[in-house]
C-alpha cells in the first residue's frame, strides 16, 4: 500500500476484527501458558522471538538500521506496552482467571480519565466522563464484591493491583506512541518495541529467579501450543496491526477493543477452561463494558469538539 493511500474499508474491518477477537483470546492463551511456564520468561521469550523474526525479515527486505531517536521512542513504547502492560497481566494470570484479568485490564479507560484529572495541569473530566467512570467502578465493585466469584477463583489483591498497573502502563505507551516524533515505519516500530520490551521482561524474570523455575522438559504440550499461538498470532500478526490502527484511526476508536475483548475472554474462559460464569458476573461484564463505552463516546466527542 502506498504510504499516503487511504486504507480500504476491508483493511479496517480485518484490523479491528483482529484486535477484537484475537486479543480477546490471548488472555486464555496466557492463562494456559503460565500453567507450566514462569510468567516473565514466557512473556519475554514470546516477544523476543517475535521481535527478532520481524526485525530479520525487515533487514532482509532492505530496511535501514533504526536511528537513535527511533530506538529511544519505540523502546519507551515497548517498555510501557510490554513490560508494564502485557508482562504484568501475564504475571497476574497465575492467580486470576483469564476472563477477570481481561475485564480489569479492559477497564483501562477509567484509569486514563482519573490520571488525566489528577496529574499536574490535568483536565477536569466532563460530566459524561464522570458518569462513565462511576458506571465502570460500579461494575468492578459488582465483579469483585462478596459472592460474585466462587471460592477458589477469587483473585488476590496483589494480582488485582498488578492488573490496574498494567492497564495504566498500556495506555501511557499507546498515548506516547500516538505522539512519538521519530517517524518510524510501522513494522520497524513494532519490532523495536518487542525487542526492547522483551529484553526488559527477560531481565526482570532472571532477576526474580525465574531461571530456576524454567524446565523445558516439564512444560506441557498444551502450554507449548498456547506459547506458539501467543508468539505467532498474538505478537507477530496482531501487535503490528494494533500499531497500524493507532496510526490510521483515532485513539478513541482504537480503544473500543477494550469493551469487546472482555466479552470474548469471559466466554472463552468459561467454554474452554471451565472458569466461573454466573448471572452476577454477566451483569458485571455488561456494566463494566457500558462504563468503558460511555467514556469512549465522551472522549470521542471531546476530540471532535477540539
Amino acid at each position: 500500500m502506498p504510504p499516503h493511500a487511504t486504507p480500504s474499508r476491508t483493511a479496517y474491518i480485518l484490523a479491528y476484527a483482529a484486535i477484537y477477537l484475537i486479543w480477546g483470546s490471548t488472555y486464555l492463551g496466557i492463562r494456559v501458558a503460565v500453567e507450566t511456564m514462569p510468567p516473565f520468561l514466557m512473556a519475554g521469550m514470546r516477544f523476543g522471538i517475535a521481535g527478532v523474526l520481524l526485525f530479520l525479515v525487515l533487514k532482509l527486505r532492505g530496511a535501514d538500521w533504526p536511528t537513535r531517536l527511533q530506538w529511544r521512542d519505540q523502546g519507551i513504547v515497548g517498555i510501557f506496552l510490554l513490560l508494564g502492560g502485557n508482562a504484568m497481566v501475564t504475571w497476574s494470570e497465575q492467580r486470576v482467571t483469564s476472563g477477570v484479568a481481561c475485564l480489569i485490564a479492559g477497564a483501562s479507560p477509567l484509569m486514563v480519565v482519573l490520571l488525566d484529572w489528577v496529574r499536574p495541569g490535568g483536565r477536569r473530566p466532563t460530566l459524561i466522563l464522570v458518569a462513565g467512570v462511576a458506571v465502570g467502578i460500579a461494575g468492578i465493585a459488582l465483579l469483585l464484591g462478596p459472592g460474585a466469584i466462587p471460592a477458589g477463583y477469587r483473585p488476590p489483591l496483589g494480582s488485582l493491583l498488578a492488573l490496574f498497573v498494567a492497564s495504566t502502563s498500556w495506555w501511557i505507551g499507546s498515548f506516547y506512541s500516538k505522539h512519538a516524533t521519530s517517524g518510524t515505519p510501522l513494522l520497524l516500530a513494532s519490532s523495536i518495541q518487542m525487542l526492547v520490551g522483551s529484553a526488559c521482561i527477560l531481565l526482570l524474570g532472571l532477576f526474580l529467579g525465574e531461571g530456576r523455575d524454567l524446565h523445558l522438559a516439564a512444560v506441557s504440550p498444551v502450554s507449548w501450543t498456547a506459547f506458539a499461538y501467543l508468539t505467532v498470532v498474538g505478537s507477530i500478526i496482531v501487535f503490528p496491526v494494533y500499531a497500524w490502527l493507532l496510526e490510521h484511526s483515532s485513539t478513541a476508536m482504537v480503544s473500543t477493543y477494550a469493551y469487546v475483548n472482555p466479552v470474548v475472554a469471559v466466554f472463552l474462559g468459561w467454554a474452554l477452561l471451565g472458569e466461573p460464569l454466573n448471572p452476577r458476573i454477566l451483569l458485571a461484564v455488561a456494566v463494566i463494558v457500558g462504563g468503558v463505552a460511555i467514556i469512549t463516546a465522551g472522549r470521542s466527542r471531546g476530540e471532535t469538539a477540539g
